[in-house]
């Protein structure tokens, strides 16, 4: 039987096991599964991939970055934005991916329009593939931290009409404290903006919720997840 699985911390609510056990089911595909595996330590990935007998990997917060070291090779896209989310195996070696790009990617340029500004919120792990992308359609981008020259008390008015694209990136509205959202001027905000949350769980959060109210385009990060998961597959099996 093939095992694949998913690693990373705090995984009881993770979309991939349950996706993944829905394809097997619904494509007829046997002697195969996928599960979880919480770790606290990265270094323990080639012991755990070699007793569990694994054929690809999914890795996920907080080891995206910390498993670079432990890959015998990583890809370009991979590379540049230095965090991995998928690894093939292939003749005993360990291959880096990034997926989460080939979802953000595809996901985004159905709804993106003629928009070119956007705000990145948060500068984490998670914004790590929204700026590669951006990068890659040309579209011009402010990041907004804290921690940062560019803080959420410098979003004005004007600022709103100019970036018409906004991403939440951070944690902050998503399940349980589903009743926190970014501090932005809401009110500025109408249909030419485009706001686009990483988060799915709940799937319309307090960040959304005020965008659509205000008419904007909203989106949520669950197609995302969907592309990026078959993505994997795909890897895993070419």
């Amino acid at each position: 039987m093939k095992t694949y699985c998913l690693i990373g911390k705090n995984l009881q609510h993770s979309f991939s096991k349950d996706f993944f056990k829905m394809k097997f089911k619904n494509e007829k595909i046997e002697n195969i599964k996928y599960i979880n595996i919480e770790i606290n330590d990265i270094s323990k990935l080639p012991e755990l991939i070699k007793k569990n007998k694994i054929a690809g990997l999914n890795i996920t917060n907080p080891y995206k970055k910390s498993v670079i070291p432990f890959l015998d090779k990583i890809n370009e896209s991979a590379k540049k934005i230095g965090a991995v989310n998928t690894i093939k195996m292939k003749k005993n070696k360990l291959i880096g991916y990034n997926t989460d790009v080939i979802g953000f990617e595809k996901s985004l340029t159905k709804i993106i329009g003629e928009r070119k500004n956007a705000l990145i919120l948060g500068n984490g792990g998670a914004s790590k593939a929204v700026k590669y992308v951006l990068n890659k359609l040309n579209v011009n981008y402010l990041i907004v931290n804290r921690k940062s020259k560019f803080d959420y008390h410098h979003i004005t008015k004007d600022i709103l009409n100019k970036y018409k694209i906004i991403i939440n990136t951070t944690p902050v509205g998503m399940f349980p404290k589903i009743e926190e959202k970014p501090i932005l001027k809401y009110k500025h905000l109408n249909n030419s903006h485009l706001l686009y949350d990483l988060i799915y769980n709940p799937n319309e959060t307090e960040f959304l919720k005020n965008g659509r109210i205000q008419n904007c385009d909203i989106k949520n990060g669950l197609e995302m997840l969907y592309i990026q998961a078959e993505a994997s597959w795909k890897i895993w099996n070419s």
